[in-house]
């Protein structure tokens, strides 16, 4: 296969399909009305209801949904071979995917952004509002986990990366306070920005910090309790507009860089198309495509995390109804265009990377070994970022090092944004447990509220196996995103009531994507058989499914008219 060919289906299904479907959804389901007020101007709190400009909004949610998810999902995956992590990329991404992360935020800005897991409370009951909460605290706790174990093996394998990444976050507020205090002109603003940006990583590539994976543990996790705890527009929404241009020009240089080596004639598929229905990928045993896979590609197809992204923080600073779709829907195709280009560049370049590392994977063992020699010389992100330089080399002649720190510091941008927009939302989530239950008022301060989160996740992430981290987090995500589903097509079935066979757009795919999660996490108990603390909140995330979905039963048998419109 030429990488020409697939870059360019890619782009053409993604913009497509926005054109068609996605506007579909806007004007026949959500009926998004530019003229009704959003949370941002109904509730604004100069805290966390903040009106934002729709690029500043969409980079700050595309960064905190695509962190390092539709990279090294995809790149794991390729255990399989290229061709199944590809369909499964396109297919769970337009299918559900988008959808979810649309009706999710949607569906919360009609309820003044409150989040998914309110709005299943407000649906179905107090019971599963209680749930939810808990469940996605736990999910939470893995995503810090996970991400804290990616960031600190990027910072130690690149350490220009991670000083780049440090003096980001000073950009960021600098940005934030020019625009919000100065108020100087959005665009000089983002010039200015763009030019400290670029100091910034010139500063990287001269004074790389060395540390090891512990010491960036502890780094991290101070570095994220105080982050969470800021007001938005001081570094939330400043740093992920800012690092969403790092994944712009990344994203368009990758794509250009793909089709000319595939105009060349360099830009073949070199790695195998299909290797084997059971690949040894999850803890390195044989795993079985179905229904593994939403556990290991996760974000770039589909992500729970989206869900509470976009009624956490997203849906309480959109600016305008219609700006939704661009924001919900396009950030959700933009992340698997990302996971195409991730694919595209291991299928070249996989095979080159492992002979330059004398690392023993060939055509012929790739489905035995790739997963288990990917992970075991700590090259989840690597894999992906060598063959991204090798293809800038060969396209453009960018010298390879330039190209591979380059892609390390794309990568660690965006998982670091994901990392403290998902300690902020597990101190909201704990913060409304605490509620629920009239918790003394010590458990309820956002300082401890942060700490208690960052704890458990930074532990599970200082001597955890991540080949089993990360499909727990995966499985608890996806199975995060079924339930999201769910409550959406309550919203849309019940509430929204469209015509004709919209409601079945919703109930389908999540009823699929709940059987496939459900069944993955089974197999991941039985199977892999992972340490006490990641089982313990497998079990407890399986339980609160079951219930869940037992009460959206319950709540679609009710009629129509018990539903208020929102």
């Amino acid at each position: 296969m030429n990488s020409a060919v697939i870059i360019l289906i890619a782009a053409a299904i993604y913009v497509g399909l926005y054109m068609t479907y996605g506007r579909s959804l806007q004007s026949k389901v959500v009926r998004a009305d530019p003229n009704r007020p959003t949370p941002a101007h109904k509730l604004y709190d100069g805290v966390d209801y903040v009106p934002a400009h729709p690029m500043v909004l969409y980079g700050h949610h595309f960064a905190s949904i695509a962190g390092a998810g539709p990279i090294v999902g995809p790149a794991v995956a390729m255990a399989w071979g290229w061709l199944p992590g590809l369909l499964w990329v396109w297919f769970g991404n337009v299918f559900i995917g988008a959808v979810h992360d649309y009706l999710a935020l949607m569906s919360s800005v009609r309820y003044d952004g409150k989040s998914v897991q309110w709005i299943a409370g407000k649906l179905m009951s107090k019971r599963t509002s209680m749930a939810f909460e808990l469940y996605v605290w736990f999910a939470l706790v893995l995503v810090i986990a996970a991400f804290a174990a990616v960031i600190g093996g990027i910072f130690v394998g690149t350490p220009e990366a991670a000083t780049a990444s440090l003096l980001f976050l000073g950009v960021a507020v600098i940005l934030g306070w020019l625009l919000y205090k100065v108020q100087i002109d959005f665009k000089l603003g983002t010039i200015i920005g763009l030019v400290l940006l670029i100091i910034a990583v010139w500063l990287g590539f001269q004074f790389p910090i060395v540390a090891s994976k512990q010491t960036w543990y502890i780094v991290l996790g101070l570095y994220i309790i105080v982050a969470s705890s800021l007001p938005v527009w001081i570094l939330l929404q400043p740093r992920d507009y800012l690092n969403a241009y790092i994944l712009w020009f990344g994203l368009i240089l990758g794509g250009l860089a793909f089709i000319v080596v595939g105009v060349k004639g360099i830009g073949t598929f070199t790695a195998p198309a299909f290797t084997t229905w059971s690949a040894n990928v999850v803890g390195g045993k044989p795993s079985p495509f179905w229904p593994t896979i939403p556990l290991v590609i996760a974000c770039g197809a589909l992500s729970g995390f989206h869900s509470i992204v976009g009624s956490g923080t997203t849906s309480k600073q959109l600016d305008n109804e219609l700006h939704g779709l661009m924001v919900g829907y396009g950030g959700m195709f933009t992340e698997g265009f990302l996971s195409t280009i991730v694919i595209a560049s291991i299928a070249i370049y996989g095979l080159q990377v492992f002979q330059s590392m004398n690392i023993p994977v060939d055509y012929n063992n790739w489905g035995q070994q790739y997963a288990i020699q990917v992970v075991k010389h700590g090259i989840k992100v690597g894999i992906f970022a060598k063959s991204y330089a090798y293809g800038l080399q060969d396209a453009f002649g960018i010298p390879f090092k330039t190209g591979a720190v380059f892609a390390s510091l794309w990568v660690s941008a965006f998982a670091l944004t994901t990392l403290d927009t998902a300690t902020r939302l597990g101190r909201f989530a704990w913060q409304e447990i605490m509620e629920m239950v009239h918790g003394p008022e010590i458990l309820k301060n956002k300082w401890i509220a942060s700490i208690i989160l960052v704890a458990f996740g930074i532990y599970m992430a200082w001597g955890g196996s991540w080949l089993i981290i990360w499909p727990a987090f995966s499985g608890m995500n996806q199975m995060l995103a079924s339930i999201a589903m769910m409550t959406a097509s309550l919203w849309v079935a019940k509430v929204q009531r469209p015509a004709g066979a919209w409601k079945w757009a919703v109930v389908i795919p999540a009823l699929f994507l709940w059987i496939t999660v459900t069944a993955a996490l089974v197999w991941f108990l039985v199977v892999i058989r992972p340490g006490f603390w990641v089982s313990l909140i497998t079990v407890v995330g399986l339980l609160l499914n079951l219930l869940l979905v037992f009460d959206w039963y319950g709540a679609w048998k009710r009629p129509a008219e018990e539903y208020a419109t929102a």
